[in-house]
């Protein structure tokens, strides 16, 4: 990358600030964002391998949007974060968090075949039609490191105690009717998630 590509990417995050800025301005002291402006940055700081930037941006977003859980490659582009800033056991619990909010994911990353199964998939953001949107791979020089190690966390004892948990209780969902069996599988599926993310 070009010392001009760099500065227009640095320009971007700039801008995309100020625009939060401007909309939390707007709303008398909160943040609105109906653009989705808070989701741009981290791919940003990424591609400059900024990733102290990448960081500090997170525990911003962390504090202002606490509400908010993010979409799965916006976690993915979390996970590549903590890794890369040598926080090991965070960023397995947030890989985690990103395959719960997408299955698909981790194989389209590591260029694996998805696996495909029936299962119950509660939002738009669990399809498999948003990894068509997903641009990041293993074979790119600047994250075969983080790949690496994301074969190796997918492939441990402790993802796939979760994993084959999850997917489980996801099926049992599928064809569950609203009731006390499908509340008490949605607890018990909540309590699983926080078992491997708190």
């Amino acid at each position: 990358m070009t010392p001009k590509q760099k500065e227009r990417i640095k320009n971007k995050i700039k801008k995309i600030k100020r625009d939060l800025q401007a909309d939390k301005k707007h709303w008398g002291g909160f943040y609105h964002d109906g653009r989705g402006l808070r989701y741009l940055p981290p791919e940003l700081y990424l591609k400059l391998e900024d990733f102290t930037g990448a960081l500090r941006y997170f525990n911003w977003f962390t504090k202002n949007f606490p509400e908010d859980i993010g979409h799965p490659i916006f976690l993915f582009e979390w996970t590549i974060t903590l890794f890369k800033t040598k926080r090991i056991e965070q960023a397995e619990k947030k890989a985690i968090q990103t395959f719960v909010s997408n299955t698909y994911i981790f194989d389209k990353f590591l260029q694996k075949e998805s696996l495909q199964f029936e299962k119950s998939e509660s939002s738009n953001w669990q399809l498999e039609q948003l990894i068509e949107y997903f641009n990041y791979t293993i074979n790119q020089e600047y994250l075969m490191d983080f790949g690496k190690w994301l074969e190796s966390f997918t492939t441990s004892k402790k993802f796939y105690d979760f994993a084959n948990r999850f997917i489980e209780l996801r099926q049992k969902l599928e064809n569950e009717p609203v009731g006390n069996t499908r509340t008490e599988l949605i607890e018990i599926e909540e309590e699983l998630i926080k078992k491997y993310t708190n």
